[in-house]
């Protein structure tokens, strides 16, 4: 009997509508709507990015004009910006909170929800209520966040990271910041529940015959991100919550002038903060390793010098933080440890680029959309990693710290790396998901916009800080005029992208269903069970679970499939 048919079926009282979706504990169900989620939030928190493009389009001072025309009594068709001189700033904290906690960590929370236990062949999630509580944690914590926007002294203003003194402005008559804070606990709490879900899944409920070098490297990537999870989320618990005491109840943890220290609330962020960088990519790591040996006809070259990768980016990434803060003033000796160790970690990051271009490399090409997408991450990710080299070297950092080449760094290796992953996610398991395929001939226009308006966007953005634009200004000299012409042209290409993604999604519902467990054909190199079930697949998973589709991922990859656990057949669970 394998893990997955030891657990006894447990009758649930079926519901049918939308009942079915509030109550579902079907981690399929749950996937999809962590997806429906995230693709929400990432448009609230696109038109945050929108309002700040804005205000930066031109050197005028957009905002400013609005205001100054409102104070002389003179109405203008657009005064969102009139009534509050501070919501430049609170735009700008809230689009980095939405597109972090809500939109991208979220974003690959959904496809490991649905795909993991399919690749293991379990058949649900190790403990199903908690991973349903989990997601439903995080409307309230969006809800908080957002609604702060309607409170007297409005949203949070100090930035993603709330640095002190900044996040202490307003205690105890602008609850905006609090707000933020208990968002962020809400979004943790959901984040490390996700965490111990995956961890135990993939540990305890894989096919008994599926050893740990047999499992799925998306399954790999889970495991390990999970790991920062659990141990790195509870610790930007403890570096908001000193904000949060300091704010109402009397404590001095961050104020300097009563013997606080704020620095010391910089080194717990960031302790969270780098790891969650690689929360947010790590899966996609997986997942592309999967699309480029579909789409590439090839197993995916060095599978073990892979996980091992994924294990060293997982410890290096907690030895990294401070590169964040060389401009507050640490000892030279510490800096320069720091500067070694972020140098360091690009080495397991480059031996995954040159593994997945040794995968294509000979093989039989098809460039589906999901394919492309893999590819231009490779080119944006490997670009915006460039950025944080020079940004690892001490003395250059000293220049550029605080300026926009740090804002075009991050986001060309979160929007080039981690957001093109989530489409190329999306656009290959989405027949498996919906049993609808996407559009090819529509989902090329969506690549080229988005890949063309990202490399623009944010190359535009290097330029303005290689010549000394600070961030978080809403006013700026004109000799920096052309790069955001450049930035605000290459948002416009996203947006547009953007909209030609959503409009495919919904669309996709009205096209024919698919009838092959395997519409991409690609059994004889996939490396998970996902592709032998149907699509979308039954509530149970597996009627019977199929041969385990890897060999020993360590030698050359020509053997035959392992069919120890073939012909096992699962008493099918119930519906929920």
């Amino acid at each position: 009997m394998t893990a997955a048919a030891v657990m006894p079926p447990i009758p649930l009282k079926r519901y049918t509508g939308v009942m079915d979706w509030l109550t579902t504990v079907d981690h399929k169900k749950i996937g999809l709507m962590y997806f429906w989620f995230t693709v929400t939030m990432g448009v609230i928190g696109g038109f945050f990015a929108g309002a700040i493009r804005v205000q930066l389009a031109t050197p005028g001072a957009v905002i400013e004009t609005i205001q100054a025309a409102h104070l002389a009594g003179v109405e203008l068709p657009f005064n969102l910006f009139s009534e509050n001189r501070d919501l430049f700033n609170q735009m700008v904290t809230m689009h980095a909170s939405v597109m972090i906690f809500f939109t991208i960590i979220p974003g690959f929370i959904a496809f490991a929800n649905y795909v993991v236990p399919l690749m293991v062949g379990a058949r649900d999630m190790a403990f199903p209520k908690m991973n349903a509580f989990g997601f439903w944690l995080l409307i309230p914590a969006a809800m908080l966040m957002l609604s702060s926007f309607f409170v007297q002294g409005g949203a949070a203003s100090s930035g993603w990271t709330a640095y002190p003194p900044l996040s202490l402005a307003g205690a105890g008559h602008n609850p905006g910041q609090d707000m933020w804070i208990m968002g962020v606990h809400l979004a943790g709490v959901s984040s490390i529940l996700a965490a111990i879900n995956f961890i135990v899944t993939i540990a305890s409920l894989k096919a008994p015959e599926m050893k740990w070098r047999d499992l799925p490297l998306f399954a790999w990537a889970t495991f390990f991100t999970s790991i920062i999870q659990l141990t790195a989320t509870p610790v930007l618990a403890a570096a908001v919550t000193m904000i949060l005491l300091d704010r109402n109840f009397g404590t001095t943890f961050t104020i300097a002038s009563s013997g606080g220290d704020p620095v010391l609330y910089q080194h717990i962020f960031w302790f969270y903060s780098h790891p969650a960088v690689y929360i947010m990519i790590l899966p996609g790591f997986g997942a592309i390793s999967h699309i480029f040996a579909a789409f590439s006809h090839k197993r995916v070259f060095g599978y073990l010098s892979m996980v091992l990768a994924l294990g060293c980016i997982t410890l290096l990434g907690f030895t990294v933080w401070a590169h964040h803060m060389f401009s507050v003033g640490m000892s030279p000796g510490l800096a320069y440890y720091f500067q070694v160790a972020s140098l360091l970690i690009g080495v397991p990051t480059g031996i995954k680029v040159f593994n997945w271009l040794a995968t294509m490399w000979g093989g039989t090409i098809r460039f589906t959309t999901a394919m492309m997408f893999a590819c231009g991450f490779i080119c944006l990710f490997v670009l915006g990693g460039f950025g944080g080299l020079i940004l690892a070297l001490v003395a250059v950092d000293f220049t550029l710290t605080d300026t926009y080449f740090v804002v075009g760094h991050f986001h060309m290796v979160l929007v080039g790396g981690s957001v093109m992953l989530l489409f190329a996610m999306t656009y290959y398991w989405w027949p498996k998901m919906t049993g609808h395929m996407l559009s090819e001939k529509l989902g090329k226009w969506v690549f080229w916009l988005m890949f063309i308006g990202v490399f623009v966007t944010f190359f535009a953005m290097h330029l303005s800080g290689a010549n000394g634009m600070a961030r978080r200004v809403p006013v700026y000299f004109a000799d920096f005029k052309f790069s955001n012409y450049l930035t605000t042209f290459g948002y416009f290409l996203t947006i547009v992208s953007s909209l030609l993604f959503y409009l495919d999604l919904f669309l996709s519902y009205r096209r024919p269903k698919v009838t092959e467990d395997d519409p991409w054909k690609i059994n004889d190199v996939q490396q998970s069970f996902e592709w032998a079930t149907s699509c979308p697949p039954p509530v149970y998973n597996f009627v019977t679970v199929p041969p385990i589709p890897v060999l020993d991922q360590m030698s050359d990859g020509h053997g035959k499939p392992q069919d120890a656990v073939a012909d096992k057949p699962q008493d099918p669970k119930p519906t929920h």
